[in-house]
């Protein structure tokens, strides 16, 4: 099936006892134990398993056209559950431009456990062959980055990790399953922050990994969700479900949106530098076009000229945007990023950071005119 059948019918069917086109919320904590006891409906304790969220596994698991889904409350406690698979002598090399709160559990959190991790520029295929070379065991890669919208080779990174024995894990919350496909690619593990582009509407928490094929690590994590306990709730489930539908149509008009925000930002000569993939001008521009399909993102970074006091300037004059962190819902959202995380961020001081949503384009460029004009 397309894309955008699996993303209307994949997990989900009418409820069995009343014929409801929707499933019911099943917040029942606990399930009833046959007389022989046995579990005849397949679960017995929510932290265990819960009918919404094998709903919300298996309808992912078909978007990204993998083996298995493994849910979460958050995208920070998805990265963490893949990240237990390198404890114990393990080593992670992972995109040096990465989501900060991935940088912190790899600097922090990990070597707690016994792992290890080294940051590399995963542009550069020399620079990744020689870190890997000391046994790695994962290679963890952002593409499109957080948030330089840097491009990596999906490919060329799995062949590389697969010669030397590790795994290839991608983030693909900025593309989701409509633009970038990264297990046509090679890649063993996907993850997503499902607060994002699977939620769409801000009003969610979740996070899951998607995994190629049955295996040891699909088995080690279930075993971190179910023991960990970081599982997202019945209704977080019901909602991330009902976003499911609309998720193609709001990721490619977002996407439409959001390159000709990045093209009026590049004829700007108030802005110093635009970083979008859909721009011919940027490096990865070539590898985006043949890695990624039908779009090429909705979130653009630009660099403001008069450094940091006057890119919070801008974000101050904002009308319609909204000052807000985060990005994959409908409204466009717009942040001074290097501020937002703090002092041991590595984000160019005048960087700006949208998330462009699916209002009219006219009305954003208007808006972000008007700020960069003071």
């Amino acid at each position: 099936m397309k894309l955008e059948t699996l993303a209307i019918h994949a997990g989900r069917e009418p409820d069995p006892a009343t014929g409801a086109l929707r499933e019911p919320i099943h917040l029942a904590t606990t399930f009833e134990r046959g007389a022989d006891g046995s579990y005849p409906h397949g679960y017995f304790y929510s932290r265990s398993g819960n009918p919404n969220r094998t709903a919300l596994e298996r309808a992912v698991a078909a978007l990204e056209g993998g083996h298995e889904a493994v849910a979460f409350a958050s995208g920070s406690a998805a990265t963490l559950a893949v990240f237990t698979l390198a404890a114990a002598g393990g080593r992670v090399v992972c995109s040096s431009d990465c989501y900060h709160g991935t940088a912190k559990q790899l600097r922090e959190i990990l070597p707690r456990w016994g792992g290890a991790a080294e940051f590399v520029d995963t542009t550069d295929l020399d620079a990744v062959r020689r870190a890997l070379e000391p046994g790695a065991t994962l290679l963890w890669v952002e593409t499109p980055s957080n948030p330089l919208l840097r491009v990596s080779d999906i490919a060329g990174l799995t062949e590389f990790a697969h010669e030397r024995g590790a795994l290839l894990g991608c983030d693909n919350t900025f593309a989701s399953p409509v633009l970038q496909q990264p297990f046509a690619l090679g890649a063993d593990l996907v993850m997503h922050s499902t607060t994002k582009y699977l939620g769409g509407h801000s009003d969610v928490l979740g996070g899951i990994v998607v995994v190629r094929e049955a295996s040891a690590e699909l088995e080690g994590l279930r075993h971190f969700q179910g023991a960990g306990g970081g599982v997202p709730s019945p209704f977080d489930c019901w909602l991330l479900l009902r976003s499911l539908p609309t998720l193609p149509l709001r990721v490619r008009q977002q996407s439409a949106n959001a390159l000709a925000v990045a093209r009026f930002l590049a004829a700007d000569p108030r802005v110093e530098r635009v970083h979008y993939p859909g721009l011919e001008q940027h490096p990865g521009h070539a590898l985006a076009a043949r890695q990624m399909r039908g779009g090429y993102g909705a979130v653009v970074s630009f660099q403001v000229s008069g450094g940091a006091a006057e890119a919070l300037a801008v974000t101050s004059r904002v009308r319609l945007f909204t000052r807000a962190t985060s990005l994959g819902g409908v409204e466009s959202l717009i942040e001074h990023r290097a501020s937002m995380e703090g002092p041991l961020s590595q984000t160019p001081p005048n960087l700006v950071r949208m998330s462009v949503g699916l209002e009219n384009v006219d009305d954003l460029v208007a808006d972000l005119g008007q700020a960069l004009g003071g």
